[in-house]
C-alpha cells in the first residue's frame, strides 16, 4: 500500500492520557507521536522516548514500538486508529506495569 497521503502521517501532539496529567505529558517537551513515509516514527511523553516501525492499513497502523525512560527499556506492538473525531486514541501497555490511553491531536 502506498502511504502517500495517508491520514495518520505527520506528527500528532498528544493531548491527553488516563494515568498522567499535562505537567508529565510535556515534562521533557511537548508529548507527541510522529509517523514517518517510510513505516518508521517515534514518540516521547515524559521521560519516555521511543522510536517506531509499523505498516499502514487503510486508516490505521500497526507498529513496533522501542521505548526507554531514565531507568526501563521496552518493546511492544501498538496499533493506532484514526477516529471519526479526527483524533488517534489508543492503548499504552507497559511490561509488568501500567496501561494508559492516550490521545492524540493532528498538530
Amino acid at each position: 500500500m502506498t502511504t502517500k497521503g495517508h491520514p495518520l502521517l505527520g506528527k500528532w501532539r498528544i493531548a491527553d492520557m488516563e494515568l498522567w496529567d499535562a505537567e508529565f505529558i510535556d515534562l521533557l517537551g511537548p508529548g507527541s507521536i510522529q509517523f514517518d513515509p517510510d513505516g518508521g516514527g517515534e514518540f516521547a511523553f515524559g521521560a519516555v522516548q521511543g522510536g517506531l516501525d509499523g505498516h499502514f492499513g487503510t486508516d490505521s497502523i500497526q507498529f513496533n514500538g522501542e521505548a526507554s525512560d531514565d531507568i526501563d527499556h521496552a518493546r511492544r506492538d501498538h496499533d493506532a486508529e484514526l477516529e471519526q473525531d479526527g483524533t488517534i486514541t489508543r492503548e499504552i501497555p507497559f511490561h509488568r506495569g501500567d496501561q494508559s490511553t492516550l490521545t492524540a491531536r493532528r498538530r
